[in-house]
């Protein structure tokens, strides 16, 4: 197990440690912890592409010393064409292919107004040139293919090996890369070149816009040039919940931040004294599942929430849904669930700015095409749109799809500074959860919060299963408790599982000491200055 990283000049965290080196690397050279977080972004997107891409989603919470938290919704909206009556006939939106790259890629309209924002900063700004050198350099000269990789890729072959673009990608010599593998992103690469020349609102209104609108509309999306020049990310006001001795925040809707909020505040009142006990699983698993039960009532694009999420953060809200917690016993489930491929990322400057930051694609390659005039791998968030035009998430034009992304970001009364989050789809509240309370609340060190065994209720990776499945570091104990409570328990053959998504944290302390921590289920690091 990793011990916990420490550093003072400014620190970095991610799921690769190229990501977290490049951000590292910018914050050597005098960057600030938006630009440290964008080169991160722009790496990780070459360096792990079954996870990410520039061709996906993103969302920010950026902390200024002496100041309210402020979030950034890079996310985007269903295209022009992207109407029911184009999916007609079908019971859901096709998971791969040009038909489920129905919405425009927000990330790097986010990182644009993340820049917008350092600039208020003052002080020298950095080149984007600089910013994205190392992710231009790891696509063209290569990336070596990581285990996690090599299996999704093997195991998703079947469904992704005809897609437009892929096989010439993320195949070599037809095949799928072992782990180990050099490859290499030539035309990715030139695209970066291309950003960081031109600027990042070339990918929506300038050369790149232009041909990736006419690639998407000749395959058959229904993206055209025009939904990316009417795309910009907004900067919104972040949701926070009043603990004993911190305030956390979160995103609004579309992400689920309300409910990875909402399960801290519930388990709160339930006064449990130890961790990682029967009590604190079951806690936290019973709070997950009252906070889900809101979150599919309420969460879908911001303009056509029902009510005021907030709401649901007051204390006699949570009061009442703690009071319905039976510490005996399970609440039957399961209730949908989504799955997901993301990453998480944090960065701490020197002037004790944070940022917590994440970034997706939804499914691993997301819809699996590949624009071949520039090297981009297109999301396929828009999977989460319904076809049924009463449900709370129905696809029209213009309007965001649900997101499971959430970053987290808490201010303690002692003035800690925690930016934390994880991959992992319908897993992302439930880790942050156990990662929260392990280290907020039980006084685990940070690293072993993250490294310690997790559980995640319902269903991830794409599987039909809906269980309480547990890493199988559990002791068998517990696992019986848990099971005579009435939770149907699925023990994993693994004791580190990629089931449990890739977890990061960052602590700025009030005399300026960092504390950084990677997640041993991801191929990530925490790179301090």
């Amino acid at each position: 197990m990793n011990h916990t990283r420490n550093a003072l000049g400014g620190m970095v965290v991610a799921p690769h440690h190229l990501a977290a080196q490049a951000g590292r690397d910018v914050l050597l050279d005098g960057g600030n912890a938006i630009e440290a977080m964008v080169a991160a972004a722009a790496a990780i997107a070459v360096v792990y592409p079954h996870m990410t891409s520039i061709g996906g989603d993103g969302f920010w919470l950026i902390h200024t010393p002496g100041q309210a938290p402020i979030a950034i919704d890079a996310s985007g909206f269903a295209a022009e064409r992207a109407t029911a009556q184009r999916y007609q006939g079908l019971n859901a939106i096709p998971s791969r292919g040009p038909d489920a790259a129905l919405t425009v890629a927000g990330t790097v309209g986010g990182w644009s107004k993340a820049l917008t924002i350092a600039q208020t900063w003052g002080g020298p700004q950095l080149a984007l040139t600089r910013l994205l050198r190392d992710a231009m350099r790891h696509a063209r000269d290569g990336i070596v293919v990581t285990s996690s990789q090599a299996a999704l890729t093997q195991s998703k072959i079947e469904g992704l090996k005809g897609v437009h673009g892929f096989a010439e990608t993320f195949l070599i010599d037809a095949m799928p890369p072992a782990c180990g593998q050099i490859l290499r992103q030539p035309v990715l690469g030139e695209t970066l070149q291309t950003l960081a020349e031109r600027g990042l609102d070339d990918f929506y209104r300038g050369s790149l816009a232009a041909r990736m609108g006419a690639e998407l509309d000749r395959i058959g999306s229904p993206i055209r040039a025009s939904d990316l020049a009417a795309y910009e990310a907004h900067s919104v006001a972040p949701l926070a919940l009043r603990l004993a001795d911190c305030t956390v925040y979160n995103l609004p809707p579309p992400t689920q931040g309300l409910a990875s909020l909402m399960i801290l505040g519930i388990y709160e009142r339930l006064g449990i004294a130890e961790r990682d006990g029967f009590a604190h699983i079951h806690g936290l698993v019973e709070a997950t599942k009252r906070a889900f039960r809101v979150r599919n009532q309420i969460v879908t694009d911001p303009r056509r929430v029902p009510g005021d999420p907030s709401d649901y953060l007051e204390a006699n809200a949570l009061d009442a849904l703690a009071s319905e917690i039976d510490m005996r016993h399970a609440l039957p489930w399961p209730e949908s669930a989504a799955p997901g491929d993301t990453i998480w990322m944090g960065a701490i400057d020197r002037e004790g700015r944070a940022v917590s930051f994440i970034q997706s694609i939804y499914w691993e390659f997301g819809s699996g095409v590949v624009l071949r005039d520039t090297g981009i791998t297109w999301q396929n968030r828009g999977l989460t749109f319904a076809l049924d035009p009463a449900d709370l998430n129905a696809l029209e034009p213009g309007r965001k799809p649900f997101h499971t992304l959430n970053p987290a970001l808490a201010m303690f009364d002692d003035g800690r500074i925690m930016p934390y989050g994880t991959m992992g789809g319908e897993g992302q509240p439930q880790t942050q959860a156990a990662v929260f309370t392990r280290y907020a609340r039980y006084g685990q060190s940070l690293q072993r919060a993250i490294s310690a065994p997790r559980w995640l209720l319902g269903r991830t990776w794409g599987e039909a299963s809906t269980t309480l499945k547990l890493e199988n570091r559990f002791d068998p104990a517990l696992v019986r408790l848990l099971r005579d409570a009435g939770h149907q328990v699925e023990v994993l053959s693994e004791a580190f599982s990629d089931t449990m998504g890739h977890a990061g944290a960052l602590v700025l302390h009030g005399d300026g000491r960092m504390e950084g921590a990677s997640d041993p289920r991801s191929d990530g690091a925490a790179a301090g200055v």
